[in-house]
């Protein structure tokens, strides 16, 4: 398993921090149980969103070589493939 980016251990902490806060707050629990409870809630939700959240892929996909065109003409040559030369 590849290992977490920055980006997902902010969003997966950042969702354990807020959900307990609120759970505790709207709850209004106050036994240890009910704590332990809303902790392990909490983490299974930030465990959750940070898997969830969009890693970079890298080395997925063949690196881009840009195509060369061929270059469009200005002007009509009729004279060089003209027979009244």
């Amino acid at each position: 398993m590849p290992r977490p980016t920055p980006a997902q251990i902010t969003y997966g902490s950042a969702t354990v921090v807020f959900s307990t806060l609120a759970m505790l707050l709207l709850s209004q629990t106050s036994s240890g149980f009910g704590i332990a409870v809303i902790a392990v809630a909490a983490l299974a939700l930030g465990l959750f969103v940070a898997v969830a959240f969009p890693m970079p892929r890298v080395g997925s996909r063949r690196p881009r070589v840009p195509r060369q065109r061929a270059p469009l003409p200005t002007e009509p040559r009729l004279s060089e493939h003209s027979l009244h030369g």
